[in-house]
Formats: C-alpha cells, sequence, structure tokens
C-alpha cells in the first residue's frame, strides 16, 4: 500500500473515532449502547450480544421443511416434496425475533433487516456454504403493495444474506397479481393463492439459487417461487428466512 492509500486508512480511523466519541455505537435490534467501534462491526448493523444470544436460539431445525427437530427427514415433512432443495431458517416467529422481523417490515427497518440478516449468515453459514448458491433472490412483494408500505423486508434481508456470503443480489422475480394476504387466508388455500403468481424477469438457466423472505409458514409463497425459477432453468433452488411461524404461532401482515 503506497502513502497516499496508508493516510486514507489512517483518516478513515480517525473519523470513525470521532463519530463513536460523537454518536457511540448502538444496537441494532435493540438501540443499547455498544461497547467498542462501530467500524470493528462490519455492515453497519451492529449486535449487542444479549440480542445475539436470544434471537433465533431455539435448537436445531430441519433443512428441507425449517420445522423445529431432527435436520433431515423430521416428521413434520417426511416424504412431502416441499419445492426447494433446503431451507434454513434463524427461529421461531415468536417472542423478540417476531417483534425484530415487525420492526424490520416499517420504512425505517433498514438497520433491524440487516442485523437480522447478519445474524441469520452467522448462525446457518456451514449449511449456506455448502450449497454453493450463485446468486441471492428476494421473495418479491407486488409493486402496488410495496408502495403503500413503503418497503420490501424480503429485499432488505436478502441484501444482508447478499453481503454476508459475497454473493450478488439480483431482483430476478416478479410479483404478477396483488393477492390476498398468505396470513389471511386458511393454510390449505395458501398454495393455491399464489400459484403461478410469479414470474422471472432475468436470467436464472444453470445459477443455483438462494430464495430470502422474511417470514414463511406453510413454505406456499416460497414454493412457488422455486418452481418459477426451475421452470427458467435454475439448477438448484434453496431458501432462507428470518422466521418460521410454527404451529400456534399467528404471521403478521
Amino acid at each position: 500500500m503506497g502513502w497516499f492509500g496508508s493516510l486514507r486508512v489512517l483518516a478513515a480511523g480517525l473519523v470513525a473515532e470521532g463519530l463513536d466519541a460523537l454518536l457511540p455505537p448502538r444496537c441494532a435490534v435493540c438501540g443499547h449502547e455498544l461497547a467498542g467501534r462501530a467500524g470493528d462491526r462490519p455492515g453497519g448493523a451492529p449486535v449487542c450480544p444479549a440480542c445475539a444470544a436470544t434471537l433465533g436460539r431455539d435448537g436445531a431445525r430441519c433443512l428441507s421443511c425449517g420445522a423445529p427437530g431432527a435436520l433431515v427427514d423430521c416428521t413434520a415433512c417426511r416424504g412431502r416434496r416441499q419445492g426447494w432443495d433446503g431451507i434454513v431458517v434463524l427461529g421461531a416467529y415468536a417472542d423478540e425475533l417476531r417483534d425484530a422481523v415487525l420492526r424490520a417490515k416499517r420504512p425505517t427497518g433498514e438497520r433491524v433487516a440487516a442485523a437480522l440478516a447478519a445474524l441469520l449468515v452467522h448462525r446457518r453459514r456451514d449449511v449456506l456454504d455448502a450449497w454453493s448458491p450463485d446468486v441471492v433472490v428476494p421473495v418479491p412483494m407486488h409493486w402496488l403493495r410495496r408502495a403503500v408500505r413503503g418497503t420490501s423486508a424480503a429485499d432488505e434481508i436478502a441484501r444482508g444474506v447478499a453481503a454476508g456470503l459475497g454473493l450478488p443480489c439480483r431482483r430476478l422475480l416478479r410479483r404478477t397479481r396483488a393477492t390476498p394476504m398468505q396470513n389471511t387466508l386458511p393454510a390449505g388455500e395458501r398454495r393455491g393463492n399464489v400459484r403461478g403468481a410469479f414470474r422471472v424477469r432475468g436470467r436464472l438457466a444453470g445459477l443455483r439459487v438462494l430464495l430470502v423472505d422474511d417470514v414463511t409458514t406453510t413454505g406456499a409463497t416460497l414454493a412457488a417461487c422455486g418452481e418459477a425459477a426451475v421452470s427458467a432453468g435454475a439448477a438448484a433452488v434453496y431458501a432462507a428466512a428470518v422466521a418460521r411461524a410454527d404451529r400456534g404461532e399467528s404471521p403478521d401482515a
């Protein structure tokens, strides 16, 4: 590194120290002040030890359906076709994780979304690396719903996951119709509600795709996206969700 590069690194360090003195770094999830430099926490979304220890600490989850229990061939999905080649979930849609996901859905929730993405990658990196995805693709929100809400949590989380894995994040799927919200329908009607609702708008042929969503319940939306990707020639489709609404847990809009 030349003298100019060294000077630039020194200046960046001094700026970071000055900012930390004026605005001490805070946890992106709970807002509590953190010890240490913000510059030492990549991604711009630091998480305090308490939140890191609490969010998603609910034990092993099935890599086929995301339900709690055995890593493979769990009783919840034995013999069922899922619509993807594997899934990772940070934790159950309940308690502190539920609250964090709801805040990530707000227009001001980008830092919370980035923090949840970082935790998801950190906790499930061994599986994600083994899958060797080529591209991260967020589950798309219909343009009208996105305009009303002002953001898409899936987009923000997908960007964080892609950054953590060092992969491109591409919005290669689009939602062609504004279907009723999945959480307003009985479980048995959800696959039909989203069947054919997604179209590929970019090249997926030969790629290993990692779909990302904020919450999954029956998996109907992820499966519909996976079917669209496979129809466009994707070599493999995997899924990642921050939270799964297990039995007895009601997902929110």
